[in-house]
């Protein structure tokens, strides 16, 4: 294996084309991790210093991609970690081709070993519960003698979509059923409503200000979060993912006013609901955020989406609308006792 650690963000578009098929044969394979949504999210949150190490077999064929950074705030403990923004992205991994998996873990170790100088603690949140990350490297650490923790960070409720909408009613609880049909029946009758799905680059610079106002709107927690910084941030990765495809922002509209929005990512067979917003004060009793949910679960069943993942979060109306979790785990390994705080 050779293994380099490249330092300079220039590395993300150099490598774009490689690291694209990689993924795609990786276990962990997720739009966050696409070098698109790691180079526009270091652009935007990056702090300290990229440490994105490479492994290739001697072919030069990319088998392992580890997007690390640095962050070493003095008198603080020097930490490791995923690039990719750990608090917008819900999913993180390294990026390792199947089949390959010994040698690449392997190789990723020793460059963990021979970096050992400048960090004190790794930590790698957000991990998906199928990735061979955590045990591979917890292994890897103990053999080292160092510490090793490993927690359920959180969980990503999920549903799996059958092919049809009655079908995916169906699977539901009665009551659940009933409020679903309830709600858009109610829509139907009581407001002059529409829905626009949002894709192109253009389109979506102007939805997304009106994204940023639903959201706001919807609870305080919700407006401390969308700062300007985290604003920006949503502006640059969207004009990122919207080239490649893979950016849908839902809007509904009531009586010409927007009432609610959906941001999702469509991802080959998933669609995963990355943030949303809603005005609490136009026609509440319409329900609109619920009836935004129901008729994009609905439209990704009509496109063929077979998986629809809520991401991170065990908030009660997932799990109404028929998801289960998927949990998501963390993995922090100290190889210096007395930095462990």
């Amino acid at each position: 294996m050779r293994v380099e650690v490249l330092t300079d963000a220039a590395a993300f578009e150099a490598l774009a084309p490689e690291w694209t098929r990689l993924l795609a044969q990786s276990t962990t394979d997720t739009p966050f991790l696409t070098p698109e949504w790691q180079a526009a999210s270091w652009q935007a949150l990056g702090v300290g210093a990229l440490r994105l190490v490479t492994v290739r077999d001697f072919d030069g064929a990319l088998l392992g991609v580890a997007p690390l950074h640095l962050d070493a705030p003095p008198g603080s403990p020097r930490i490791l970690s995923f690039t990719g923004g750990v608090e917008v992205s819900d999913y993180l991994d390294f990026v390792v081709r199947r089949g390959a998996e010994d040698a690449v873990y392997a190789a990723l170790g020793e460059a963990l070993t021979q970096m050992a100088a400048e960090w004190d603690r790794l930590s790698l949140p957000n991990i998906p519960h199928d990735s061979p990350t955590t045990s591979r490297l917890a292994a890897f650490a103990r053999a080292q003698g160092w510490r090793v923790d490993e927690a359920v960070e959180d969980v990503c409720p999920v549903i799996a979509l059958p092919a049809t909408w009655e079908a995916y009613l169906e699977s539901l609880g009665k009551h659940q059923r009933h409020e679903v049909r309830r709600k858009l029946r109610r829509m139907d009758t009581e407001a002059n409503y529409s829905v626009q799905r949002v894709t192109d680059e253009a389109g979506l610079s102007a939805a997304l200000e009106q994204f940023f106002v639903l959201h706001r709107l919807s609870h305080t927690d919700k407006a401390r979060f969308m700062d300007e910084r985290m604003a920006d941030f949503f502006r640059v990765i969207t004009a990122a993912m919207s080239r490649a495809g893979r950016v849908e922002l839902n809007l509904l509209y009531i009586d010409g006013d927007a009432a609610a929005a959906m941001y999702n990512l469509r991802y080959g067979n998933r669609l995963l609901v990355y943030n949303s917003g809603y005005n609490p004060t136009l026609r509440p009793s319409l329900s609109s955020g619920i009836v935004l949910l129901a008729l994009c679960i609905q439209s990704a069943i009509e496109r063929g989406v077979t998986v629809f993942d809520f991401l991170q979060g065990n908030e009660e109306y997932k799990y109404r609308f028929g998801a289960v979790d998927n949990p998501v785990l963390r993995l922090d390994i100290w190889q210096r006792e007395s930095s462990n705080a």
